[in-house]
């Protein structure tokens, strides 16, 4: 406790605790000259009462016009700003219920007793709403999550409440995300802070999923309390906009498993092989022929290194999506034809996060994006965005963007699409696998 007010003391504002003392005591000289006013005049003495009075007028003046504005200069009114929802809870109606009471029975009898009862519930309530106004001021909130996250996946938030108040710590506070219309809340379970010293931050931690793919905003949170008594429930709303991807689901699927075998029989990514492109050097093991030995290597790390080729048979990868869908008839066809898509969102992000996994080189391609021909690594992400912003098409057919994978006869292709096959160009038949939204 002491070194908290030596603390104080150091940081205290001196400029504004003496403007304080002078007005304190300026006001204190002009009370004595209007109580002497007041006897001068009782004495029949209006000279001195009429001087006495004019000079406790000008004093008090000269403070309001001179200290004042001074004084407010320096004092941060930000507490005035805060935008608080007020909530009667059930305690606080049983409350009201019994001051009620109290009341009516003390202006009814008359007991001196009863208004004195009904003094301190009624000081109470007032001590209530003072209270819980002082612990929901001077706070921070910072809310921090993931980098990347993916629908289905528990993931770690982390929250934290700065306490910037200078002598009043805080008491069970409560971080909730603010309820509103429109797209999903990111906050979806509150987060309890029991105390908040004075001047310093607490941090928990809390485990939230996201069921499905897409962008969550978060457009205000709300710390929430109900200290002392649990009279009201106080919300301050903190205007904090955040927005968050949430990436597709990137556990191998049921249909993922089915096409696997045949995609690997299709397509490898980069493997060794005795092939003219240089693929890595590494160690020598018993089992390798001598013919594939770098000697300089070798000679610059003391040990047998051995050289490996890429495959010459390899083929480059384009994984296309095709998000066109036809409308159908009814609103059940169109739900069903949704479910499929969301399942080939699913299916294409597993194959992107698969050639991820085996380091095959990669291009992703929708009618809204192209990313470069390279390492999946370095674009996976770029991938998963894109997956998770994509929505069904029913405006355009999709064929010109099936007829813009034609020229990319060098690469291989895997193409989701909704199209029927009678209508899928022939040249992309001897370069491509195609997976049909209709199969899924």
């Amino acid at each position: 406790m002491s070194a908290n007010l030596l603390n104080w003391w150091r940081g205290r504002d001196r400029p504004g605790w003496r403007n304080f003392a002078v007005a304190l005591a300026t006001l204190a000289l002009a009370l004595a000259l209007a109580l002497y006013s007041a006897a001068m005049a009782q004495s029949g003495r209006p000279f001195f009462a009429g001087i006495a009075a004019v000079l406790a007028l000008a004093m008090a003046t000269w403070v309001a016009v001179a200290i004042v504005p001074k004084m407010a200069r320096r004092t941060s009114l930000r507490w005035l700003l805060y935008q608080v929802d007020y909530r009667l809870t059930r305690e606080g109606v049983i409350y009201l219920a019994a001051v009620f009471i109290v009341a009516l029975a003390a202006v009814n009898t008359g007991n001196n007793l009863l208004f004195m009862i009904l003094a301190c519930l009624l000081a109470g309530i007032l001590v209530s709403g003072v209270l819980s106004r002082v612990v929901l001021t001077g706070l921070d909130l910072k809310v921090e999550l993931p980098e990347h996250v993916f629908a289905g996946q528990p993931i770690l938030a982390n929250v934290e409440i700065a306490n910037e108040k200078s002598l009043t710590p805080s008491f069970s506070i409560r971080v909730v995300g603010a309820k509103e219309k429109g797209p999903s809340q990111i906050l979806t379970r509150p987060v309890y802070f029991p105390y908040i010293p004075h001047q310093s931050a607490a941090r928990q931690s809390v485990e939230l999923v996201f069921p499905e793919r897409g962008v969550y905003r978060q457009n205000a949170f709300g710390i929430r309390t109900k200290f002392p008594f649990g009279f009201l429930e106080k919300t301050r709303r903190v205007n904090s906009p955040m927005e968050l991807v949430v990436y597709p689901h990137v556990e191998p699927t049921d249909d993922f498993y089915e096409i696997l075998p045949l995609l690997s029989g299709e397509i490898e990514s980069v493997h060794r092989g005795r092939g003219h492109d240089l693929h890595s050097i590494r160690d020598y093991l018993p089992t390798d022929s001598a013919r594939f030995v770098d000697w300089k290597a070798s000679a610059k790390a003391g040990a047998l290194k051995i050289r490996e080729f890429a495959r010459e048979d390899e083929r480059r990868l384009i994984l296309a999506f095709d998000p066109s869908l036809a409308p159908r008839n009814s609103a059940e066809e169109n739900e069903r034809q949704n479910e499929k898509f969301e399942r080939a969102v699913a299916l294409a992000a597993c194959i992107a996060w698969h050639f991820f996994e085996v380091r095959a080189a990669m291009q992703f391609r929708t009618p809204q994006m192209a990313t470069p021909m390279t390492s999946a690594g370095e674009i996976i992400y770029a991938v998963l965005r894109e997956l998770a912003y994509i929505e069904p098409d029913r405006k355009n057919s999709g064929a010109a963007f099936l007829e813009s994978l034609v020229p990319l006869h060098e690469s291989f292709k895997i193409v989701l699409t909704s199209q029927p096959q009678g209508s899928i160009p022939t040249p992309l038949w001897s370069s491509s696998y195609f997976i049909f939204l209709d199969s899924l």
